[in-house]
């Protein structure tokens, strides 16, 4: 006989009433897309033809949508594939057509011998009977910012590699500089750096570049200095040094753009009347950009996102080039945090939860909150309290999860209803789960017909 929890678990699952499957979307076609051909297929009363092929080119991609309208189109569904969608998706927009932009995974074709024609009327027959939900995409000036923001990752993806590529070059030299300084690409390892490419190999001439704020000293790193420096190393250096410089300049001339693209980006708030409350961190990130990004995302976001523990400006920026700022594209926080993969996915069968873990993803949303998430684990705030009691109970990996999730939690609300986040500390936290411990006792020892009875506390 099923127990009482279950009983009560069974009896709250819903009942769907099941009906026959309707077209709801008459006007639909479906594009199955390749880097050199497109399939189209449109309903079969609409054209003698009702599918075409058409290349990829920017005509003959302005002669399909010139067909769909013909043919009285006014939905589109493709599959996101690559980068390939892009092109048409943009066009297909912008001359008034409703796009899904679907996942792959959601179009299994039925089995069977697979080709492209097939696929484009598979597609379009789903999306005429509702069966297709269109992917995420924030609004069209969101997309450009976003795309900026990528790119600038890329670009210091890339210039690190070439600071690995200085630090071999110095180790091949046996000049331990990351032996006294803890970054070289500071304000002394530069300098140092600089000095030795433009042909300085005295270890007490370079020693003298130290910053005051350096923690070893000029005895300490000239005794790092004392290298062998052999001229293919050198050149080695002085090309890292060179490609570094390169990249560094790129990212400036990126953010110069990402500036412009966020004045053009009417604001929410205006921040004379509405001025933004002082940074709680004074300390600037290293790949911060220059301008004033703090600013420009309280003005486009309502309110101060930095106020919540472990998102920084840089971090705020990836989060909402990815999601928006507009939180009505989700109906509750449970969706949102469902769309970013940080709620758990259960899978029951007969009542019973059989798994429940998180779907694995590459939002780089949920990405973002996973590291703040990790940033705020030693802070002395509800939140890293929080962190540090999942951390306990069922380790990091499940522990950051669970805070990001109350990150983005927090976030959607902040956004939504732009409300200031204001932390309770950690002591506020842990008063709170001292009492649900405290409850869940006098609950249990009621059960069991015995009573809690506090001991008075010894001075």
């Amino acid at each position: 006989m099923p127990s009482k929890g279950k009983r009560k678990k069974a009896q709250s699952q819903k009942v769907v009433r099941l009906e026959s499957l309707k077209q709801i979307n008459l006007n639909a076609a479906g594009l199955d897309i390749g880097s050199a051909a497109i399939w189209a297929c449109v309903p079969e009363d609409r054209d003698d033809q009702p599918v075409r092929q058409f290349a990829t080119f920017t005509v003959d991609l302005k002669a399909l949508a010139d067909w769909l309208e013909t043919c009285g189109i006014e939905s589109v569904a493709m599959e996101s594939t690559g980068v390939y969608w892009i092109p048409i998706y943009e066009i297909l927009e912008a001359r008034g057509f409703q796009v899904y932009l679907v996942n792959a995974r959601h179009i299994k074709n039925v089995p069977g011998k697979k080709t492209d024609v097939l696929d484009c009327q598979w597609v379009q027959q789903l999306h005429t009977y509702g069966l297709l939900r269109a992917s995420f995409r924030p609004e069209e000036e969101m997309c450009a910012l976003r795309a900026y923001i990528r790119h600038r990752d890329n670009l210091i993806r890339h210039r690190s590699s070439h600071v690995q590529h200085m630090h071999k070059a110095l180790h091949l030299m046996n000049v331990q500089l990351t032996n006294v300084i803890s970054d070289i690409t500071g304000l002394t390892g530069m300098l140092i750096i600089r000095a030795i490419v433009a042909g300085q190999h005295n270890p007490v001439q370079l020693a003298r570049h130290r910053n005051p704020r350096c923690v070893s000293s000029e005895e300490e790193i000239a005794k790092a200095l004392t290298g062998n420096y052999r001229p293919e190393h050198l050149f080695a250096l002085k090309q890292a040094l060179q490609l570094y410089d390169f990249y560094s300049q790129q990212i400036r001339d990126c953010d110069g753009e990402i500036e412009q693209k966020y004045a053009a980006i009417k604001p929410v708030v205006n921040i004379e009347a509405k001025p933004l409350p002082p940074a709680k961190r004074r300390k600037r990130s290293k790949n911060e950009p220059d301008f004033d990004l703090r600013s420009h995302l309280y003005q486009i976001c309502g309110v101060d996102l930095t106020g919540i523990d472990g998102l920084e400006a840089l971090t705020v920026q990836q989060i909402i080039t990815e999601t928006g700022v507009d939180m009505s594209r989700w109906p509750t926080v449970k969706h949102f945090c469902s769309w970013l993969t940080l709620a758990p996915h259960n899978d029951i069968s007969g009542g019973k939860v059989l798994k429940s873990r998180t779907m694995k993803s590459k939002n780089r949303a949920a990405q973002a909150f996973r590291l703040a998430a990790q940033s705020v684990g030693k802070s002395k705030s509800a939140l890293g309290a929080f962190y540090r009691r999942m951390r306990a109970k069922h380790g990091a990996p499940k522990a950051i999860t669970a805070t990001a999730h109350k990150l983005a939690r927090i976030l959607y609300h902040m956004l939504k209803y732009r409300q200031a986040y204001a932390d309770p500390g950690q002591d506020y936290y842990e008063q709170q789960y001292r009492n649900r411990v405290i409850k869940n006792l006098q609950r249990r020892a009621k059960q069991l017909g015995m009573k809690l009875v506090p001991q008075p506390s010894v001075s």
